[in-house]
Formats: C-alpha cells, sequence, structure tokens
C-alpha cells in the first residue's frame, strides 16, 4: 500500500489549477500533513463551539463564515480564532476567492497554519476537492499479474513467473482485446466493493516477452489495444498441470480470493500442452458476464439434472424407450 504522506503543500501543487488555488502570503504550514480525506465547514468551531470540532480535516472558510467573522468584535473574533487555531488543523481554505481579515491571517501564521484561498464558488470547491481526496486517500496495493480488458470484463491474471501470463494478454491483444497492465498491476478501491487496476506510468504499456524483451503494444497493436485503468472482475489463477490434483470440472465450486477487503471470483485453469489458454480467458469473461445477468449455467445444469433424477419412473421409462 501507499505510505508517502500528502502534506498541505503537495496538495497545493497537484490542485493548484483544479481548484484554482493560491497561498494567501503571510502564512506557511505547507509542511503539515493531511491524513483524513475528509474535508468540512467550521462553522460552529468559529462561533465558539469546538466540543465536537473534527480538527483532523482539512477546513473551508465560505462566504457564510467569513461573513460571520467579519460581523463579530474584533476582541471576540479573536478569541474565537484563537481557540480555533489551537486545533491540529492541517490547513484552512477560503473560497470566492474573498480576502480574510487581517487578525486570520495574523492568528494563523502565529499558529504555523496555512491560508489558501480559491477563486471557485464554495459548493464547486467542495464537489472538485471531494472525489479528489477519495481517490488520493483509496487504499492501494500493487500485484504481481497482468490485466486485461476482455469483452469489457477486466481479467486478472495471476501465477508464478515464467507461467506465461505475458504471452496470454498479448495473444488476447492480437484477437483484439485490450492490455491494461502487464508485470505489475497497481490496484486502488474505489468505495467499498470496487477495485480498480492499471499500470505504472513509467511502463506506458510496455510489455516483456521472455525471449523477445520490450514490446511496445501501442506502437505494434494501436491505441484500441489499450486503456488506461480497467475494473478488476475476476481473478485468473494460471497453475502447471497436476494430474493428481483435483480440478473443478462442473464450475459449482466456486473459489473467491480478497484484494483490499473487495472479494472477487477467483476461477484456477491447469496449463497443459496444446491448451487454448486465450480461448478459455474470453469464454470466463462471456461467462462472468452471463453470471452477472443471472444466468448461471452450472446451477441451471444442475437443477436440470436433479430434477429429471427426481421424475417419476413412468416417465424416465418413456424417455428412455422413445426412439423417435
Amino acid at each position: 500500500m501507499t505510505t508517502t504522506p500528502l502534506t498541505v503543500g503537495k496538495l497545493l501543487d497537484r490542485t493548484h489549477d483544479m481548484l484554482q488555488l493560491e497561498h494567501i502570503e503571510g502564512t506557511d504550514g505547507l509542511e503539515r500533513r493531511v491524513e483524513n480525506p475528509d474535508v468540512s465547514s467550521p462553522g460552529l468551531a468559529i462561533a465558539g463551539y469546538v466540543k465536537r470540532f473534527p480538527a483532523q480535516r482539512l477546513q473551508v472558510l465560505g462566504e457564510t463564515e467569513i461573513t460571520y467573522l467579519q460581523s463579530l468584535d474584533s476582541e471576540v473574533r479573536r478569541r474565537h480564532l484563537t481557540t480555533f487555531f489551537s486545533f491540529p488543523i492541517p490547513c484552512v481554505f477560503i473560497t470566492k476567492g474573498q480576502h480574510p481579515t487581517a487578525d486570520l491571517v495574523e492568528l494563523a501564521a502565529a499558529a504555523g497554519i496555512g491560508l489558501i484561498r480559491s477563486h471557485l464558488k464554495t459548493n464547486e470547491f467542495y464537489t472538485r476537492i471531494k472525489p479528489w481526496l477519495e481517490e488520493e486517500f483509496a487504499p492501494t496495493m500493487n500485484l504481481h499479474g497482468s490485466l486485461s480488458d476482455i469483452f469489457g470484463v477486466g481479467l486478472l491474471f495471476v501465477g508464478r513467473s515464467g507461467i506465461g501470463k505475458s504471452e496470454c494478454v498479448l495473444d488476447l491483444v492480437e484477437r483484439g482485446h485490450r492490455l491494461v497492465a502487464d508485470d505489475l498491476v497497481v490496484a486502488r478501491r474505489r468505495g467499498t466493493d470496487v477495485l480498480i487496476g492499471r499500470g505504472l506510468e513509467r511502463q506506458r504499456h510496455h510489455m516483456e516477452i521472455r525471449g523477445v524483451g520490450l514490446v511496445d503494444i501501442p506502437s505494434i497493436f494501436g491505441v484500441r489495444a489499450v486503456r488506461q485503468q480497467k475494473r478488476i472482475e475476476v481473478v485468473v489463477q494460471l497453475e502447471e498441470w497436476n494430474q493428481g490434483e483435483a480440478v473443478d470440472r462442473t464450475g459449482l465450486d466456486t473459489e473467491t480470493t480478497t484484494i483490499l477487503d473487495v472479494e472477487l471470483p477467483k476461477v484456477r485453469v491447469p496449463l497443459n500442452p496444446g491448451k487454448n489458454i486465450t480461448v478459455i480467458a474470453e469464454v470466463i469473461a462471456l461467462n462472468h458476464l452471463l453470471k452477472y445477468s443471472g444466468v448461471n449455467t452450472a446451477e441451471q445444469f444442475n437443477e436440470r439434472l436433479m430434477r429429471q433424477m427426481r421424475a417419476p419412473k413412468d416417465v424416465m421409462r418413456y424417455l428412455q424407450d422413445d426412439n423417435e
């Protein structure tokens, strides 16, 4: 998982254009860490009530808060602001391009807390910064495998090094499917049950094929052969064929795996000479789409078989003797 801390300075650099930000002169605090993805308005806190003040969040002063502060007597305002800035606040945003009062800048500077002005309206500011923070703080993990988009289904191929993951995905690309990432997949959780996979930026859809070397997929197959990211929906475990190992042959014994607390269906595919793994991968994707639409072939076949076994004997005899 990612461990690089997000500081106020990094946030300012990365969202400067998107949020139309400027650091208010006279304040610092750019080295402070942002450790919470939430952002809120400190309405009650600047009014003096701080018993339930979430100080670990990024704070936003909109037009209502700034107008309220300006309406206070200077002594009362300084008292409330002194209490406000006594908490370990990461930083304070001021929206709509408003100018803070002199004591607001003075007390923020004394506490080492940065004031950052945005020229966006308050609602627009919230709309833009919240998804960015959710993405930034989403749990992330690096996975050894290859991710491909097959018929719109994200298949993550995993297995030991050299078993043929890259070759399988390369064959799928040649058949018209798309590569997302090879060798190293960066998985990021969104919400509670969505896992998004993408490759490293410096890889730029290159693949390593043993005996050939690095292959630039977009240059060979065109830009339609790749995509930047894809939801991981099925994990395909490539394994060496073991004659004595039991293998699921009906699809009733479904297996799952968990990545970043997201449960995913897992399909084990034993490899032996002559097996067409790319066609099998396409069938896995199509079978997943069927299940997603409510059609489970294995369960339907099993139910039909059980109904036939429970049928009256005269019906079974008729079916067996029917020679037409």
